[in-house]
């Protein structure tokens, strides 16, 4: 959605119909034994989950209108696959289908050069993770991933690294108050000799923040993973990560 507007693909977003876990509950049911009318409804009524993933995704120049579209296919693809049995929110299953449709689409238009057996493994191995995700309700490590396809990990890792989208220096990673920092902002310097001073209150920045605070950053920012993904591994919700993320930023951000 674009900021200044409520209209997106011709769909005014302040009219998005928002439905309850129990009429959601009630559809998929319906759903579940072929009613058409259902699907069409529980489409309608969760147009606003895509828009929440698509406004992820809105700082990298991309058309919203058309990752809105894209969206609404993960959308419709986790309708016709969830299983209410498995006694997960709808939701929980839902967003990470949307986001994968979503870097699917975005890892197709990308303007590197990528060699094509590269990225059949690639493609493969993002198969087998949304395969795994449904069947397990969670993410697979790239352990399980390349054991279900049989292939080492540094093979699996080198043929998903090599279709990520290049990422611009001038993205903002986090923003709080007008205060916006940029991939830039966290990149060094190694040749510059005045650096050792500002490393210092870095760490000493660090050291002052909470156990759980070091491990989020460390997970999000050394280990490259998700906050879906450390929400996982720590035990909180996405949410809590990304409060505590903030928080955490903010805190280095004061101590410098």
């Amino acid at each position: 959605m674009y900021y200044s507007k409520v209209e997106i693909c011709g769909v005014n977003t302040a009219n998005l119909k928002v439905l309850k876990e129990k009429e959601k509950a009630a559809l998929l049911q319906k759903v579940r034994q072929g009613d058409q009318k259902a699907r069409e409804e529980l489409i309608s009524g969760n147009l606003r989950l895509v828009l929440s993933v698509v406004q992820k995704f809105a700082n990298r120049g991309e058309n919203l209108d058309d990752l809105f579209q894209v969206g609404c296919i993960g959308l419709i693809k986790a309708i016709d696959h969830f299983d209410p049995e498995q006694g997960v929110r709808f939701s929980t299953y839902g967003v990470p289908m949307i986001v994968g449709e979503i870097r699917r689409y975005l890892r197709d238009n990308n303007s590197v050069r990528v060699s094509r057996s590269m990225r059949d493994v690639a493609y493969k191995a993002m198969q087998a993770k949304e395969r795994l995700t449904g069947e397990n309700l969670k993410e697979p490590t790239i352990e399980e991933i390349s054991r279900d396809m049989g292939m080492k990990k540094q093979d699996v890792v080198l043929a998903l690294e090599s279709i990520v989208e290049p990422v611009s220096l001038y993205e903002p990673v986090y923003s709080d108050s007008g205060d916006t920092i940029f991939v830039m902002d966290q990149l060094g310097d190694q040749n510059d000799d005045s650096n050792w001073l500002e490393e210092l209150s870095i760490r000493e920045a660090i050291a002052n923040l909470t156990p759980r605070e070091k491990k989020i950053l460390s997970l999000r920012f050394f280990a490259g993973k998700t906050q879906m993904e450390v929400a996982g591994e720590i035990g909180i919700s996405q949410a809590q990560v990304s409060r505590l993320e903030k928080g955490a930023l903010q805190k280095i951000k004061g101590g410098l």
